[in-house]
C-alpha cells in the first residue's frame, strides 16, 4: 500500500447522496438484456486517463484507446482524466456530469449498489466470454446479495507478510518456509531481533491512520471484525477476543521479547525504509512495497520473500474497478464492456501488458494483481514465466496460500475508523502498562459513534 493508495481507500461510504429510482438503475426481475443496434454509433465517456505529468503511462492509455477504437470504429471513447473522488462524485452524479464507466476502489460498491446509483449488467456478461474467468470473489465485491453485477475488478492487492530472506537465513530461519500463525511470527522476530543492536523482528504501524489500517488487517486475519451490520445498522465488533489477541501480541513483542525495537509511532515510509536498510525482519505489507523498497529505498529485490498473512483466516484487500453511470444505454453498457474485455479484463492482453512493462524496467512477476483463474490464469503464468524480471520464487508461499484465503475490504468509513484505531496501537507500543481493555472500550465507542451515520 503507497500513500496514494491509503488516503484514496476513503471511498464512497458517505451519508450524503442522490438516491435515484429503481427505474434509472437499469435493472429489472430477469430475461435477456435489452437488445441493440450493434453498429450504432456510440460515445463512451471513461475516466481513469493518467494526467499529463505521467507521460509515459497517459501516452499507453491513449494508444490502448486509438487500437481500441480501430477495431470498433463505431465507438468512440472520450477518455477523461481522474479516479474516484468522493467529495465530488455526489455532485457529478446530481448534475449529470458522471462518466458512462467509471473507476472506483473496492470499497466503493457496495455503497453505490445500495444507494442504486450504477447500472446493473448481469444480462449483459454471456456476451463478454472473458468475464466468467474472473475471479467469483472479486466479483463479489461488484454484485449485490441476489448476485446482480454492477462492475469488474481491474486490479487488486492483499496482505501477506513481507520478509527480509537474509536476515531469516543469519537467524538460523528458513527463508523459503515463512512464519504462517502470529505465534511462529513472534518467535521469528525474537530471532532476528537476537542477531545484535538495531535488528528489529518485527514492525508495525501506528500512525497517520495506518496503525489502525494494520490492526484492522490483523484481526481480519484471526477471523474478526472492524464492524458489522447488524438489522441495518453498522456497529463496531473488535471489542473482543480477536482485538485483544492483536493488542495483546504487540504488547508482549515489544516489551517482553523486545523483538520491535524502540522508535514507534511510525507510519507508511518509515517500515519501507528500515526494511530498504537491512535491519527489519518482517511487517505486514501488500506485493507492491517491494517495489517501492528498490525504487525509493535502496532495497535488492533479491533480498525479499513474501508469505500468505499469519493464521489466514481472512485478509484485507483492496484494488480497483470500474462500473457503469445508472443511467448508461443498452449500446454504452455494451461499449462499455467492449472497452473492459478489450484492456483490463483481457486474458489475451496479459503477455502484452506484461511486455510493455518489462520494455519500461517495471517489475513482472509480483504475485498481484491476481485477477483470473482457469485458462486465463495459466496464460498469466505463462507469461510471467516468459517475461519476469523478478525473483518469483521468492513470492511463492504468498501465491500459493492466498487463493485460499478470503479476502475482505475495508469498513465503512474506514479512515475514520483508522484514525481511532490509531490509538490503541499507539499505546500498547509506547506504554509498557497500557490498559487494553480500556483502549478497546473508549475505541469501541468512538467508532460507534462514527458508523451511525452509515446508511
Amino acid at each position: 500500500m503507497n500513500r496514494s493508495r491509503l488516503r484514496s481507500a476513503v471511498g464512497l461510504l458517505l451519508v450524503a447522496g442522490v438516491a435515484l429510482s429503481a427505474a434509472a438503475c437499469g435493472s429489472d426481475d430477469g430475461g435477456e438484456a435489452p437488445a441493440s443496434d450493434p453498429n450504432a454509433k456510440v460515445t463512451l465517456v471513461i475516466n481513469g486517463l493518467p494526467p499529463d505529468t505521467e507521460a509515459v503511462n497517459r501516452k499507453h492509455f491513449l494508444d490502448n484507446v486509438a487500437e481500441f477504437e480501430k477495431l470498433n470504429p463505431n465507438i468512440d471513447v472520450d477518455a477523461k482524466e481522474g479516479k474516484m473522488d468522493p467529495q465530488t462524485f455526489q455532485s457529478k452524479l446530481a448534475g449529470g456530469q458522471l462518466e458512462d464507466v467509471f473507476y472506483v476502489y473496492f470499497t466503493d460498491p457496495a455503497s453505490l449498489i445500495a444507494k442504486r446509483q450504477v447500472a446493473d449488467i448481469s444480462k449483459y456478461l454471456d456476451e463478454f466470454a472473458p468475464t466468467k474467468e474472473i475471479r467469483p470473489d472479486l466479483m463479489k465485491i461488484f454484485s449485490d446479495d441476489g448476485g446482480k453485477v454492477y462492475g469488474l475488478p481491474a486490479k487488486n492487492y492483499s496482505l501477506g507478510l513481507l520478509y527480509n530472506r537474509e536476515l531469516f537465513t543469519q537467524a538460523k530461519l528458513d527463508p523459503n518456509n515463512p512464519p504462517k500463525t502470529w505465534e511462529e511470527v513472534r518467535t521469528a522476530a525474537k530471532a532476528i531481533a537476537g542477531l545484535g543492536k538495531d535488528y528489529v523482528g518485527y514492525g508495525d504501524y501506528s500512525k497517520n491512520n495506518t496503525g489502525g489500517w494494520h490492526f484492522t488487517a490483523e484481526t481480519y486475519s484471526l477471523g474478526g471484525d472492524i464492524a458489522v451490520n447488524e438489522g441495518g445498522t453498522w456497529k463496531a465488533a473488535f471489542n473482543n477476543d480477536k482485538g485483544k489477541q492483536v493488542l495483546q501480541q504487540l504488547k508482549d513483542m515489544r516489551w517482553t521479547d523486545n523483538s520491535m525495537g524502540a522508535r514507534q509511532l511510525l507510519e507508511w515510509a518509515d517500515l519501507l525504509q528500515l526494511m530498504g536498510s537491512g535491519k527489519l525482519g518482517m511487517y505486514i505489507a501488500a506485493p507492491d512495497n517491494i517495489e517501492t523498497i528498490v525504487n525509493q529505498f535502496k532495497g535488492d529485490f533479491n533480498k525479499y520473500g513474501l508469505g500468505p498473512i499469519p493464521n489466514g483466516t481472512a485478509t484485507l484487500a483492496g484494488g480497483e474497478g470500474y462500473m457503469f453511470n445508472a443511467k448508461a444505454t443498452p449500446e454504452k453498457i455494451r461499449a462499455g464492456l467492449k472497452w473492459l474485455t478489450y484492456w483490463w479484463n483481457n486474458p489475451d492482453r496479459i503477455e502484452a501488458e506484461y511486455q510493455w512493462a518489462a520494455t519500461q524496467k517495471t517489475p513482472v512477476g509480483l504475485p498481484e494483481p491476481a485477477l483470473w483463474t482457469g485458462d486465463a490464469k495459466a496464460k498469466q503464468q505463462a507469461a510471467i514465466d516468459k517475461l519476469k524480471n523478478l525473483p518469483v520464487e521468492n513470492y511463492k508461499p504468498f501465491a500459493d496460500a492466498t487463493a485460499n484465503i478470503p479476502l475482505k475490504v475495508e469498513p465503512p468509513n474506514a479512515q475514520q475508523i483508522y484514525a481511532v484505531l490509531d490509538v490503541p496501537m499507539q499505546k500498547v507500543l509506547t506504554d509498557k502498562n497500557a490498559d487494553i481493555d480500556k483502549l478497546l472500550a473508549d475505541a469501541e465507542t468512538q467508532v460507534n459513534s462514527i458508523l451511525a451515520s452509515v446508511k
